[in-house]
């Protein structure tokens, strides 16, 4: 039996050999038929909280059908009552009784429609924050972040579908046996007649619902390609100008455009196709059953006005399922974007925490940690054992490609273990709420993402429930206060999307400012001073020194030895493995002596591992000395 973490590392590693975006991120997100969500599935639980809207839409399509006969009715009563009597008193008091009726009808569809399209917005409203999420978790699951977007995107389609004269197409088709009756109240023949041709239309609409699957998921697939293009082209335009690239890329995107157009067209020529020959063959069954009406009016078995409105009730019978075969493209998307929602949403739903833990004040403990980049099934990271007490710091190093990265991403839960785990203070990383441990952990990623918005929202993580005195405390921790105070409008300045504004040694002073907010008990910071001066560097010393000294622990991963000033062990990683664990005095020395570093020794039960005395393979700090 493989472990949790093992399991979703295989389950996700198909997403590279997926077909396509949509089997991969279904691949990725799917659980056993055992799982509670396939029991109580969110989108299930949101289409069925619009039960009783859905009841009250059948009962005004009940009634806007009934009173779809108004016409044949006031046809037959003129043209065999009216016209024979010569009664005007009679045809005003029926033009009154039909105008009433097609004013109430008008207002009925009118109130479905508005009903239609706030049953869609509830939708929306209770699924949007876990499509959302998805975008968020998808990515750390190794689906790409355009195909990441796909649920939002599915919840677009839904929604809409909802919204539009689609959900009246297949809520009218049960009254077609009422406009049917009608005909055959008036003559079989114009009931078998009409009969045949819903027949024939129904066959249509198989038809197109058989020829407009694939094309469907073609136009998604070729979509989202389309999408991850031009976003790839977006984050990297410097390179492409600088480069000379823009017509290689323009190529690759015409390409990737050409195709999307491609499918769009043939999913257009699928069901518009069959669309139209659905309404030519409505229309020459109206204008048949006309001249049938013709024909027994001649044999006397059918009054005039009768003819009239056989003609008028075939061609209502008939209209759902043409309006269906129209609506079919949104059909075919809402089904299959209903589909894929419930084999991803459920996955977003976070566990209710019914016990909240206690800030982690003593211990960060790992144990034979082995991890995989999502969608992998290689281990980075291989069998990681070590503890740090509080008012510690550990320095990382080692050369690139040696796991470092990985091993922090693995500490602050950004990637799942595929076997051992983390603990603060004895709890795993996953007791704890999600929400709850990110005020507990500060993470600064190689890559600094800052978000579009001001300073101050970026340092206090867009916390709403923030205050001056805490963003301005993990400033001055970071020493970024008087960088800060320097610009025109200070905590208020705009940085732009992903920090544009700002240079890089400004994004990762506010970024380790980020990190700090809130006296995180963990901070890990990856590469902190890669873009930092000799300022910069005091600064970061000084802040893991802070860490320190409030009872917290820090971990630092540096290829500049400037970056290890302030903390008190070395951690030499080669290879995916812990290769010496130590004082930091002892195992700089051995590096800088032999150029390498000698494997741990087997740490006992609860204690940290410490360097044995095998010579291992060499190992560099890397990068400047």
């Amino acid at each position: 039996m493989l472990p949790q973490g093992m399991q979703e590392l295989r389950a996700v590693s198909h997403l590279a050999a997926g077909s396509g975006s949509n089997d991969r991120i279904e691949c990725a997100m799917s659980t056993p038929p055992g799982h509670p969500s396939h029991r109580n599935n969110p989108v299930t639980r949101a289409l069925a909280s619009t039960r009783a809207d859905w009841v009250h839409v059948a009962i005004f399509s009940g009634v806007v059908n009934v009173l779809m006969l108004t016409g044949s009715i006031y046809m037959i009563q003129v043209y065999d009552r009216v016209l024979s009597s010569r009664s005007v008193p009679t045809l005003v008091a029926l033009t009154l009784i039909v105008l009433a009726a097609f004013s109430l009808q008008g207002i009925l569809d009118t109130f479905r429609l508005r009903l239609l399209s706030r049953i869609g917005a509830r939708v929306d409203e209770q699924l949007s924050p876990l499509a959302a999420r998805a975008a968020i978790v998808l990515p750390l699951r190794g689906v790409k972040p355009g195909e990441a977007m796909q649920p939002i995107r599915d919840l677009d389609a839904l929604r809409g579908f909802l919204a539009s004269l689609g959900p009246t197409a297949l809520l009218d088709m049960p009254f077609m046996i009422l406009f049917l009756a009608a005909c055959y109240i008036l003559h079989p023949w114009l009931f078998w007649v009409a009969l045949c041709g819903g027949i024939v239309i129904v066959a249509l609409t198989l038809v197109t619902e058989r020829h407009s699957l694939e094309p469907s998921r073609a136009l998604v697939r070729s979509g989202t390609e389309r999408g991850l293009m031009a976003e790839a082209g977006r984050r990297n335009a410097e390179a492409i100008r600088a480069l000379g690239m823009s017509q290689a890329f323009s190529d690759r995107f015409r390409q990737s455009h050409t195709r999307h157009i491609a499918d769009n067209l043939a999913l257009t020529d699928a069901a518009s196709g069959i669309g139209a020959l659905a309404k030519v063959i409505r229309l020459m069954l109206q204008s048949g059953v006309l001249g049938l009406g013709a024909y027994l009016v001649l044999r006397g078995e059918l009054s005039p006005g009768s003819m009239l409105a056989a003609s008028v009730l075939t061609s209502r019978a008939l209209a759902p399922i043409e309006l269906a075969v129209a609506h079919w493209r949104g059909f075919v998307a809402a089904r299959q974007g209903y589909a894929r929602l419930k084999a991803t949403l459920p996955l977003m739903v976070t566990q209710d925490r019914t016990l909240e833990l206690p800030k982690p004040r003593k211990a960060l403990k790992v144990t034979d940690l082995m991890l995989a980049a999502p969608g992998t099934q290689r281990l980075i990271v291989q069998g990681v054992s070590f503890e740090l007490k509080a008012g510690q710091a550990l320095g990382l190093i080692g050369p690139s490609g040696s796991g470092k990265s990985t091993l922090a991403r693995g500490l602050v839960g950004i990637w799942p273990a595929a076997r051992g785990a983390v603990m603060l203070d004895g709890a795993r990383l996953d007791q704890w709420d999600e929400g709850q441990l990110g005020r507990y952990l500060g993470y600064l990623p190689q890559d600094v993402d800052l978000f579009d918005g001001t300073i101050a929202d970026n340092i206090a993580r867009f916390d709403p429930a923030v205050t001056s005195e805490a963003v301005l405390a993990a400033a001055r921790a970071a020493g970024a206060h008087e960088l800060i105070v320097s610009f025109p409008e200070g905590y208020d300045t705009m940085i732009g999307e992903a920090g544009a504004a700002l240079s890089g040694g400004q994004r990762q002073r506010i970024a380790l400012a980020r990190a700090l907010y809130g006296d995180p008990f963990l901070v890990v910071l990856d590469e902190p001073n890669a873009s930092l001066d000799q300022e910069g560097d005091e600064a970061l010393t000084r802040a893991v020194q802070g860490v320190k000294d409030r009872g917290g622990i820090c971990v630092v991963i540096t290829h500049r030895q400037s970056g290890l000033a302030a903390v008190d062990l070395i951690g030499a990683m080669a290879g995916g493995k812990l290769q010496g664990f130590g004082k930091k005095e002892e195992i700089l020395a051995e590096v800088m002596r032999r150029g390498n570093v000698r494997p741990m020794r087997p740490a006992a039960a609860g204690q940290a591992a410490q360097p044995g005395v095998r010579p291992a393979q060499p190992l560099q700090l890397g990068g400047d000395p």
